[in-house]
């Protein structure tokens, strides 16, 4: 499958054969590296990876995903470029993608990444923005497929805040691959309306579905739980509001118990604020699953460069 010069903005922009492809490589080449094998796919690539908001497992995974495959990275921090600031973000776009072969962005507005997408002249990838983060879901899916063998047909459900990122692009992704999604948030947190409808239209063609309830019994037969922090980077100042309103919502061992299957599996993005969305008993009971979801991220970004830009 051909997908070089393709930028990775949002799932939405890929078919469900062209997302399992990315999961089918990713899951190759983590093979590779185990054995001790890396690549040259990236060799003579230098890579700018800007960071409006810090990180861990994006900025690590990239970094050396894109070593292993013989590329250069290029940390771009806030404070170093003027993106945005003193330079516009299509000017700043059309210098970088002079000089580098790809381009990360990891930040707040999601027009930023489609603006650096449709300037730079070379593929952009983003690592996250206030809308989607589509390189996260495919580390999810890998994790869902070692674990279950596929991922047609399992029953993912998602507490806490429904509209953030993460809701978004999980939504995204379970409805192209045919997964039965469930979103359970009381409703003030549900998400947009037209996201729904075309994720529904998704879901039609892949055999999966998408529901939402605000009662804790949704969660029965689930195959997995998935959470995230109650408020987004930026949402600091609706920390108290956020808790007071999800803190039902909590994942914790009387809801995994709710799924009435010994087996379901817990999910987190990380990082986690244990005390809030996960209590620390049930992360710790899931940290082998939950850091393999973390490593994960390392190899199925590996893949998007790749695939995208790679040899």
């Amino acid at each position: 499958m051909n997908l070089k010069g393709r930028s990775f903005l949002t799932l939405k922009d890929f078919t469900p054969d062209e997302i399992m492809y990315l999961i089918d490589l990713a899951a190759e080449l983590k093979a590779k590296k185990k054995s001790g094998i890396t690549g040259e796919s990236l060799k003579g690539k230098n890579i700018a990876l800007i960071f409006e908001k810090p990180s861990t497992r994006t900025r690590c995974a990239f970094t050396v995903a894109c070593i292993d495959e013989g590329g250069h990275p290029e940390y771009l921090g806030k404070d170093d470029i003027q993106l945005g600031h003193k330079e516009s973000i299509e000017d700043t776009a059309r210098v970088l993608g002079r000089m580098f072969d790809g381009i990360e962005f990891r930040g707040f507005k999601h027009e930023t990444v489609e603006k650096l997408a449709s300037y730079s002249g070379v593929p952009v990838w983003n690592g996250l923005t206030d809308t989607y983060h589509p390189t996260q879901i495919l580390a999810d899916f890998l994790t869902l497929k070692e674990q279950f063998g596929t991922l047609s047909g399992l029953h993912l459900v998602y507490a806490g805040d429904g509209r953030n990122n993460m809701a978004n692009s999980l939504m995204i992704g379970s409805s192209k691959l045919g997964l039965h999604f469930t979103i359970l948030a009381p409703k003030v947190l549900w998400p947009e309306d037209s996201l729904v409808a075309t994720c529904k239209t998704y879901a039609q063609e892949s055999g999966g579905s998408i529901t939402f309830s605000e009662d804790l019994d949704a969660v029965k037969g689930a195959d997995a739980i998935y959470t995230d922090v109650w408020c987004s980077m930026g949402e600091e100042a609706l920390a108290s509001e956020r808790v007071a309103l999800l803190k039902p919502y909590q994942v914790n061992q009387q809801l995994m118990d709710k799924t009435g299957k010994p087996e379901t599996i817990f999910l987190h993005c990380l990082p986690a604020v244990k005390g809030n969305e996960i209590t620390e008993d049930v992360f710790e009971k899931h940290a082998d699953v939950i850091f393999d979801e973390a490593e994960n991220r390392m190899h199925t970004i590996k893949a998007v460069m790749v695939a995208t830009l790679g040899k």
